[in-house]
């Protein structure tokens, strides 16, 4: 078999292009149903803007995930970082843009880096850890916040522009999240340390004998899930303007089924940051147009969760089916080696 013919049997065989297939489906249905939800300003608009966020956060899970590992407080982070955001443009008016870029991902990157450590060094399950840490990120939140909020008139206009300005038709806060996907997609696929990260989520145990830096990049998985969720936070407060304490509220939730939805295997070392970023769209499409296509918001939920679940049970089946083909190659007997054939003796005369 040619190499082009197994690079399209294995794309024609990726969960990514079955999730793609499904997105686009339900994008053509939905605006044969009411045709503003695609060819209107702002149904283009919204469909790519809306999933930004969520596509930065779900990057971020990704590369945790892949070290068998999860992270729950994005959300808290989110939102702790979008009212800093907006706590410092109140102290410093005049601060840069991109100044305050850099402080969120460094302040998501703090916080992730607390993640990392006490996952690391602590050898506590990380679900275990995240969870305790998204209340206490939103405690600080809620204690820091109270009852006040961030209002547009609290940051300079030039930033709160981010939030609905395009390039080309393309919103600027979409162009953040495809350039977060493509650097980190890049890492993960051809750098040494991305490929690190799915030999320790495939087997941690052969990892260590390897000699693999497995610390290093648990923690650094951490650090940068952390880093995008602050930068996410800086792409909300851009976005809204208004930044209550609900902000970011459960959005961990939808970052981790995007990814799962997009075939990244919740038991580590399988997937891309590519079908997460489908995962994503895909989530926050159906949001939006299940309710045109006249589905109550029960069923809504219930899509969701019957993908969620539809993604484990696919990934546990083809694991299986794996390991089932692996046995089966080892067991299978080899053919022996081939005997020299008798030579014919010499009969004296």
């Amino acid at each position: 078999m040619s190499s082009a013919t197994r690079a399209l049997s294995h794309v024609v065989r990726s969960r990514e292009l079955a999730v793609a297939v499904v997105l686009v489906a339900l994008v053509v249905v939905t605006t044969l149903k009411n045709d503003n939800f695609l060819f209107s300003p702002d149904g283009w608009r919204n469909l790519l803007l809306n999933p930004s966020m969520l596509l930065i956060l779900a990057v971020g899970q990704t590369a945790v995930i892949i070290t068998r590992n999860v992270d729950l407080s994005v959300g808290s982070t989110l939102g702790l970082t979008a009212y800093a955001v907006g706590k410092l443009y109140t102290t410093y008016p005049d601060l840069p843009v991109v100044a305050v870029f850099l402080a969120g991902l460094v302040f998501g990157g703090l916080l992730g880096l607390v993640n990392g450590v006490l996952v690391t060094f602590g050898k506590v399950p990380a679900l275990v850890i995240t969870l305790g840490t998204l209340y206490i990120y939103r405690g600080i939140f809620l204690s820091w916040a109270g009852s006040d909020r961030i209002t547009a008139s609290d940051m300079p206009k030039g930033f709160l522009a981010l939030g609905t300005k395009q390039v080309l038709t393309i919103p600027v806060l979409t162009i953040i999240a495809l350039v977060v996907l493509a650097a980190v997609g890049y890492y993960l696929w051809t750098a040494r340390g991305g490929r690190e990260m799915y030999a320790i989520g495939s087997d941690p145990d052969a990892a260590v004998l390897y000699g693999l830096q497995t610390t290093k990049r648990v923690l650094s998985a951490f650090v940068l899930s952390g880093a995008l969720a602050g930068l996410a936070g800086v792409c909300y407060a851009a976005r809204y303007g208004s930044i209550s304490s609900g902000a970011g509220r459960d959005i961990e939730l939808q970052a981790v089924g995007a990814a799962v939805i997009g075939g990244v295997a919740i038991f580590g070392g399988v997937g891309t940051v590519w079908g997460a970023a489908i995962g994503a769209v895909l989530l926050t499409t159906i949001n939006s147009s299940l309710p045109i296509l006249g589905v109550s918001d029960f069923w809504q939920r219930a899509v969701v969760g019957a993908l969620i679940l539809a993604a484990v049970v696919l990934d546990r089946v083809l694991s299986a089916r794996q390991t089932r083909r692996l046995a089966a190659d080892r067991e299978a007997p080899t053919d022996p080696p081939p005997t020299a054939s008798p030579t014919r003796q010499e009969v004296p005369a």
